[in-house]
């Protein structure tokens, strides 16, 4: 059992079993709305549970794919493509060790100028 909470407590989520792997993605959508890059995992909506839900706004940022933050304190919270049966994570959201580590990089050629990729981990253009 994995916990995570935003930053004022308002939204809080539970998920049930082993985290799997997140990736960083690099695309500008994700580097504006956190800031840098984002880093998630894909998890089964069957295995989240979510205290709060009033709290969190919900943006569209495309045909398929909305994002999920706290109303409240901006946290990133969720990426989310409706037409599938899982949801992304924010990696920052969970409280204490998740017991995993990062993937991958992608949509590197989005890349910010200001930083260099050095972990060794595959990277993809997209």
């Amino acid at each position: 059992m994995h916990r995570g909470s935003c930053l004022c407590g308002a939204v809080r989520i539970t998920v049930e079993g082993r985290l799997p792997r997140p990736n960083a993605c690099h695309c500008t959508a994700c580097r504006k709305q956190t800031g840098h890059f984002g880093a998630s995992l894909d998890v089964p909506r069957t295995r989240v549970q979510v205290e709060g839900e009033n709290a969190i706004c919900w943006y569209q940022s495309s045909e398929k794919v909305r994002r999920g933050f706290c109303g409240t304190c901006g946290v990133t919270l969720f990426w989310d493509p409706i037409q599938y049966d899982w949801t992304a994570i924010a990696m920052g959201v969970f409280d204490g060790p998740t017991d995993t580590s990062l993937s991958m990089h992608i949509f590197v050629a989005e890349k910010g100028d200001y930083y260099e990729i050095g972990d060794g981990l595959p990277q993809n253009a997209r």
